[in-house]
């Protein structure tokens, strides 16, 4: 197994390689922020579980392997990317396959004049004024050691811009596939999503693979909601079982913006995610929905924060777990009320339900407040399936793998509900019946 400090050489060895195929491009000012991140990223640890932020969290498993940043798109058809799809008529249909995107594979419809929706890369070359404004300014790469990594080897990911007045009504889906095969790749999708005043949008971030593959997504997105902006955004991350996935998602609110985010996780090894939400004016909304179903040895760990900075603004978050086999589950959400943020109202909750003797969860919802004019709450429970309801289901004639099944539905169902794209929540559907419905 290699040490910590051999993989560090190893990314080090790897970014002079990748530098030397930027051609012309290293002399565009995205490289010096490229430079400016593997300079960080040279001068700080991974971490371990010796830090508070990753005690329950130990990637050792990660860093034995010498991935090798992801160059070129493999070869994917239209129909292997069918099997992915919500509804086969998608209108707006992002395609990126090892990182890289693939326009053929893509449809985007019409869009309204101004609105903005493809590769980053794309808006880099043209030297986007929204580029130039927003990207790289919500993920700060100073202090976070996987996103100074993925700053550093900054290639693609998605970008969609909405600019003031402008409602999408057909959801943008962005699918992120992999196909490594015996190679050990490395993906870093670098995603920015900006909505401009009084604009709607909806979003959806997903990832996947075509087989049981190993492989290391390192994914930032950056989303920054004007004022009014209306934000909805879902992940879906159902990647390879044997995958390791780190995400990480910052968002800008502005005055009376609404922001809300689901995140459906079953796939990977191990998958971190740190969610953060930053309330920049009054009047904002915000709002993280999870819901996570691992089994074997999978560990799934999200840590959120959402800042209210200012006053009246709401926030609401609840995220829920299902561990079945030997898996393990870290749930940390933090929510700060500073001085002057009078009239917050915060509510904060993590559920789960444990399916074996050999699952564990760690949570900790934290609330530190510094305002006294305020309404927060957050609670934890950790829990196996009722066992009155389960009797009643049987004593009505329903088998217990039947009614297991239907508990879990339930339990999970308020989750999805609050997920609008009907596609989606029927999507999300038929993976639980098959995950749990033999």
């Amino acid at each position: 197994m290699n040490d910590f400090k051999e993989i560090k050489e190893w990314y080090l060895d790897e970014f002079k390689k990748f530098e030397s195929t930027l051609n012309g491009e290293s002399a565009e000012p995205i490289h010096q922020l490229r430079k400016e991140a593997i300079s960080n990223f040279s001068g700080l640890s991974f971490p371990n579980t010796k830090d508070e932020e990753w005690k329950y969290t130990n990637i050792a498993p990660l860093l034995k392997y010498n991935f090798k940043p992801s160059i070129s798109k493999g070869n994917i058809s239209v129909e292997q990317v069918n099997k992915f799809l919500f509804d086969q008529f998608e209108n707006n249909l992002l395609v990126f396959v090892n990182g890289h995107f693939d326009e053929k594979l893509s449809r985007i419809k019409d869009l309204p004049k101004g609105v903005i929706a493809g590769s980053i890369s794309e808006a880099i070359k043209q030297k986007s004024p929204v580029i130039e404004k927003h990207f790289g300014k919500y993920a700060d790469f100073k202090n976070q050691i996987f996103t100074a990594l993925s700053t550093a080897y900054i290639k693609d990911g998605a970008f969609i811009f909405v600019p003031e007045g402008k409602v999408i009504e057909d959801a943008f889906h962005i699918l992120f596939l992999t196909t490594a095969e015996d190679d050990k790749i490395l993906t870093q999708p670098r995603n920015l999503f900006v909505a401009g005043k009084n604009s709607q949008v909806t979003i959806i971030e997903h990832y996947s693979s075509l087989s049981e593959d190993v492989y290391f997504t390192n994914a930032v997105t950056e989303i920054y909601t004007d004022e009014n902006a209306v934000v909805d955004h879902i992940k879906l991350q159902e990647e390879s079982t044997k995958a390791f996935h780190i995400g990480r998602m910052e968002v800008d609110q502005e005055r009376a913006s609404n922001f809300s985010s689901h995140t459906i996780s079953f796939g990977a090894d191990l998958s971190r995610n740190d969610f953060n939400t930053k309330f920049n004016a009054e009047g904002g909304e915000s709002m993280l929905n999870g819901l996570f179903l691992i089994e074997g040895t999978q560990l799934f760990d999200v840590h959120t924060m959402i800042d209210h900075a200012k006053p009246h603004c709401n926030s609401h978050e609840h995220y829920k777990g299902v561990l079945d086999d030997k898996s393990r589950g870290v749930f940390n959400g933090k929510v700060m009320v500073r001085k002057d943020a009078q009239k917050t109202n915060a509510f904060q909750e993590n559920n789960n339900i444990i399916l074996s003797d050999d699952a564990l969860v760690n949570t900790k919802p934290q609330l530190e407040i510094f305002a006294d004019d305020v309404k927060c709450s957050h609670g934890a429970t950790i829990g196996q399936l009722n066992k009155d309801s389960m009797f009643y289901l049987k004593s009505r004639g329903i088998s217990e793998e039947t009614a297991r099944t239907i508990l879990i539905h339930a339990f999970a169902s308020d989750v999805i509900q609050s997920i609008k794209v009907k596609p989606i929540k029927d999507y999300i559907e038929e993976i639980l019946s098959k995950r749990f419905n033999n």
